[in-house]
């Protein structure tokens, strides 16, 4: 393959189906609503309505009548055009905290929920059109997720739980992202679709590491260090005299694990067969991410490269990718090991020595102490007992003032070692579908989109034990389409080999 970026697969029908929604909304929107006298008059009076505003009511009134006016038509587009509306939900999953520093008041993550709901409209509307056609969802990971989903749900009735409405808070977010699985699945259906996204998604990364630069080199904009200035909050960002970076992410954490991963999947690009200039500025931006992922001080982050390059070299296990792998493994020993006055490098290498870290064993010691309380609970002490929701709904619980510090100690309280076990099978159907489908794909492009798939899932399987990394946005409706991706890939590849027999046979007959 000689260049990634102009291989010619999948259907043609997706250019028509863009073209066609773009002249249906040029025809309804700015021919027959607005190219007339009333639709100016009309243009001309909320342009009064929002200077007036503003000038009354600060910025934040035209933010709200702009999203007053394109609200219907954001609505009809998610719903009729789903890919539309897929590219609108991983532009939000990222923007979403930026938002939210605008000072704009209002339940920004009903939003968020209100369009994944939008979107699981469609697919039930398109699937009902196919004459409820659901074997395109088939596969293992659709199993275990309707488990997982069925599982939460049960917890409703749990008795050791110390309030209901904690579970009813959890699974509001829970639930409507697990089923982001099913939109993804349906509606990604060509490999020049699968582009669109990466090629988006690595524009939004780009952006959040160009602001973390922003932070570390210029400094905090006025909303940020409002936000800094809590006692809280400082405590948890300011580590030995140096503020860690979040950029336009929740936290420090969402950041550095939303930098390692498109390293990964640039890792794994860089084996395909594309032009030089493409490698080296594929290459430039993987240190990029990397470097900015050091502002954050993350440190459960630094294991995540070295982790994903070990199941890399295993998966694709050829000469060159073990003198790569080699390579890399010595460059991380050198800085491991390097004398440093930096407080990133520095901070970097107590990644690899866990145990001369005091925050390290604070958890150790948490998880010790945990652990009677999960062997007698096996159905954990309730979905939302502990973190945010416990302290509000369930104040004088035991549970409410444990910090699970972990993805995985927090199932483990909340749902019981029954509820660990399937999460971790959960997990390992992902994982084992991920390996299976990589062997099984013959066309090149689609191999590495699996394999960096699959890798990914890995890396947040990691960096789940140090951190909860799969609550915020947008990591957690990324987990679900890179799982997603891994059935999809597999089944565009059968597609692709099923045409070419034909055309083949058709040759023959002719």
């Amino acid at each position: 393959m000689d260049n990634i970026f102009h291989y010619k697969i999948g259907r043609p029908s997706v250019s028509k189906e863009n073209k066609g929604f773009l002249q249906t909304l040029k025809r309804l929107v700015f021919i027959e609503k607005l190219y007339n006298t009333t639709g100016i008059a009309l243009l001309a009076i909320v342009g009064i309505i929002m200077a007036v505003g503003i000038a009354f009511y600060g910025v934040s009134f035209g933010i709200m009548l702009i999203l007053l006016i394109t609200i219907p038509p954001v609505v009809y587009c998610i719903v009729v055009y789903p890919k539309f509306g897929i590219i609108m939900l991983l532009v939000m999953a990222y923007l979403l905290f930026v938002i939210a520093q605008l000072g704009i008041d209002g339940p920004i993550g009903t939003l968020m929920d209100a369009l994944q709901v939008l979107l699981v409209l469609g697919v039930l509307i398109n699937v009902k059109k196919d004459n409820n056609d659901w074997s395109i969802f088939k596969s293992p990971i659709t199993t275990v997720i309707f488990i997982w989903l069925g599982y939460n749900l049960l917890e409703f009735g749990n008795p050791a739980a110390s309030s209901r409405l904690a579970w009813i808070y959890t699974i509001r977010s829970v639930a409507i992202v697990a089923l982001s699985y099913f939109v993804f699945m349906y509606n990604i259906r060509s490999v020049k679709y699968i582009r669109v996204l990466f090629v988006l998604l690595g524009v939004l990364s780009f952006v959040g590491a160009a602001y973390g630069f922003k932070q570390e080199y210029i400094g905090f904009n006025q909303h940020e260090q409002d936000y800094l200035n809590s006692p809280d909050i400082a405590s948890l960002l300011f580590i030995d005299g140096h503020w860690r970076k979040f950029s336009i992410f929740s936290d420090p954490v969402a950041f550095a694990y939303n930098m390692v991963m498109p390293s990964i999947f640039i890792i794994c690009m860089l084996t395909m067969r594309i032009k030089l200039w493409q490698k080296i500025a594929l290459g430039v931006l993987a240190l990029f991410f990397l470097d900015a992922m050091l502002f954050s001080g993350t440190r459960g982050a630094n294991v995540l490269i070295p982790g994903a390059l070990f199941l890399f070299a295993i998966l694709k296990y050829n000469r060159k990718i073990l003198i790569g792998t080699g390579v890399a493994a010595l460059f991380i020993l050198f800085l491991i090991n390097v004398p440093t006055s930096n407080p990133n490098l520095r901070r970097f290498q107590t990644a690899f020595k866990p145990n001369n870290d005091d925050s390290y064993n604070l958890r150790k010691m948490n998880q010790k102490r945990i652990q009677p309380y999960i062997l007698t609970h096996p159905l954990g002490g309730g979905l939302g007992a502990t973190g945010e929701w416990g302290k509000r709904f369930a104040p004088g619980s035991y549970l409410a003032s444990f910090p699970p510090d972990s993805g995985y100690i927090r199932v483990a309280v909340e749902q019981g070692w029954i509820g660990l076990i399937l999460f971790c099978t959960f997990m390992f159907v992902i994982l084992k579908t991920g390996i299976n489908n990589y062997y099984l794909i013959e066309n090149e492009e689609l191999k590495t989109y699996c394999l960096a798939m699959t890798l990914i899932i890995f890396a947040y399987n990691l960096a789940n034990f140090p951190q909860e990394a799969l609550v915020q946005f947008p990591s957690n409706i990324l987990f679900y389409l890179e799982a997603a991706l891994i059935n999809i890939t597999l089944r565009l590849d059968i597609s692709l080999k099923e045409k070419a027999a034909k055309a083949l046979q058709l040759q023959q007959t002719i």
